[in-house]
């Protein structure tokens, strides 16, 4: 029996594929598998007993990463499962940062009461005029899930779309539209374009990726999109180019103390994800990779440890090994086997960056003997026996 604890409302299209071989708890200390959402783990003791925790959604800052990989704890994201909630409302902010929507409808609220406000209408809404965006050049940058859909609706209405992504994946090429421009540099982009759309992760070499020099480089008049992470902008660059006027509105759905103030920002509060299918799609995505990793040891989209599938085992026995990535591990695991006399009829082994995973299935049970021999082997962080 796996015990699972939510640390967040998840939602019961995920959590009703739970099986009778799962059973929801309230402590952490009990768990086996963790189902997140938005809650902070930095400062939580995960047990010895952890194996697993999926974050309902694709960012995982809210997750000790470094010391679930020393634990060997396997943690699992959900890209792509709410790229079409965060795609519909980026077009949202298109439309918002290029007609004055949002003044016009205080304007009527403000005005409510006045008995001639049909015919005030004619003529204040002319304060409230902009542009449309068909024709308009708008540059995508980073073109995973979110990125492709949000390109590839921007040319379904009839915007002139560039992308930038170094390393985009065959899946999300596949998935490109051919009218999409294929761009190598980011300061293309940025010299080129009416708006710029930011879809990459927050990595040392994103974080203040749109700054004073970058801006610099921009058409007057340019609108930035923000619909990644916060700190993919420079505030204080951001502030004095929407002072100038060099950029005319900047949508961002992470306002913070400082971008919340500035005139010409459209802050939307973290909203990219909040629809109803999107949190089901990301519930169900994290509880299936969960199960699939309890039941099997199979593991698909971790951020700490490499992707590896051998199935259901139709073996006697597998066994889960979660190692750091050095030399010479597969010899020593398998010579723990050879010692207990037992024969691997199958092995995998991945690696990413620092850790490795490795999985065996044996023509035999796994004995308590071989898991404790298996530990004994320094960088080894966890083992388990699967079946």
């Amino acid at each position: 029996m796996f015990q699972v604890n939510c640390l967040n409302k998840i939602s019961k299209v995920g959590t009703e594929l739970l099986t009778e071989n799962y059973e929801l708890t309230e402590e952490i200390k009990e768990a086996n598998g963790v189902l997140v959402r938005s809650a902070s783990m930095h400062e939580m003791d995960l047990p010895d007993n952890l194996l697993t925790i999926a974050r309902a959604g694709a960012g995982v800052n809210n997750i000790p990463l470094e010391k679930c990989s020393e634990n060997g704890i396997v943690v699992f994201n959900t890209p792509g499962a709410n790229a079409n909630a965060v795609k519909e409302l980026v077009i949202a902010g298109l439309f918002l940062a290029s007609r004055d929507i949002i003044g016009g409808v205080q304007w009527v609220q403000e005005n409510s009461g006045e008995e001639t406000i049909a015919k005030m209408v004619e003529k204040e809404k002319s304060k409230f005029a902009g542009c449309e965006i068909a024709g308009k050049k708008l540059g995508v940058i980073g073109l995973g899930a979110i990125g492709v859909k949000v390109a590839n609706t921007a040319v379904n209405l009839g915007m002139k779309v560039y992308g930038y992504d170094p390393y985009i994946s065959v899946n999300a090429a596949w998935n490109l539209s051919r009218e999409v421009g294929h761009i190598e540099t980011v300061e293309k982009i940025v010299k080129e374009c009416d708006y710029i759309s930011l879809h990459v992760p927050l990595l040392e070499d994103t974080k203040g990726m749109i700054n004073r020099e970058k801006i610099s480089m921009m058409k007057d008049g340019v609108v930035i999109l923000n619909f990644a992470r916060d700190l993919l902008v420079d505030d204080d660059s951001m502030a004095e180019a929407l002072e100038t006027g060099k950029v005319k509105c900047y949508v961002t759905d992470f306002p913070n103390q400082k971008s919340a103030k500035m005139k010409h920002v459209i802050a939307i509060p973290h909203l990219g994800a909040s629809t109803k299918e999107a949190e089901d799609n990301c519930a169900e995505m994290a509880v299936r990779q969960m199960m699939d990793f309890l039941e099997n040891g199979t593991i698909i989209n971790s951020v700490n440890f490499p992707a590896c599938d051998m199935g259901v085992c139709t073996k006697v026995g597998r066994i889960a090994i979660c190692h750091k990535n050095v030399p010479n591990m597969l010899a020593k695991f398998t010579g723990a086997c050879s010692e207990q006399n037992i024969n691997i009829s199958d092995l995998i082994n991945k690696s990413k960056g620092e850790y490795a995973y490795t999985l065996m299935d044996l023509d035999s049970s796994a004995t308590k003997e071989l898991v404790n021999a298996i530990e004994e082997i320094e960088e080894v962080k966890k083992v388990r026996i699967v079946k």
